[in-house]
């Protein structure tokens, strides 16, 4: 597990253009997710890749891996774990899309795997995070 804290700065200016209400939680979720792959040296390729059974949220190489991430974020108090809203159906949906993307991009080859990333908040500056590999 991982706790942080956004730069103040960046909070202030999220939180101006951003309201949770509004949907929102899930993209600034995203945004957490990829500072995390960003500082962890992983080379993101691909935000929100659309493909004919959904979108993926993250796609990054890791090392010789192509890795397929879902970003789960909540806002606390929550009676769920954001990571337990990525049940068996959704594992499949990854799969499929992770195969039609290496299939678009002739990456047959590469090694794939699936993470997902679970975000939780109370006020979008202070976070905990943990990051799974499926």
């Amino acid at each position: 597990m991982h706790e942080g804290r956004v730069p103040p700065i960046l909070a202030w200016l999220w939180n101006r253009r951003f309201n949770p209400s509004r949907g929102d939680l899930g993209r600034w979720g995203e945004w957490v997710a990829l500072r995390h792959l960003l500082a962890m040296g992983w080379d993101v390729v691909a935000r929100n890749w659309r493909g004919r059974g959904g979108e993926v949220d993250l796609i990054a190489w890791h090392e010789s891996w192509l890795v397929f991430v879902e970003v789960k974020t909540s806002l606390l108090p929550s009676p769920f774990l954001p990571e337990e809203r990525v049940d068996p159906e959704k594992q499949r949906r990854l799969e499929y899309l992770a195969k039609e993307f290496t299939w678009r991009h002739e990456l047959e080859e590469a090694p794939v795997r699936l993470d997902v990333i679970a975000v939780e908040t109370r006020d979008q500056v202070r976070f905990r995070l943990r990051h799974y590999v499926l």
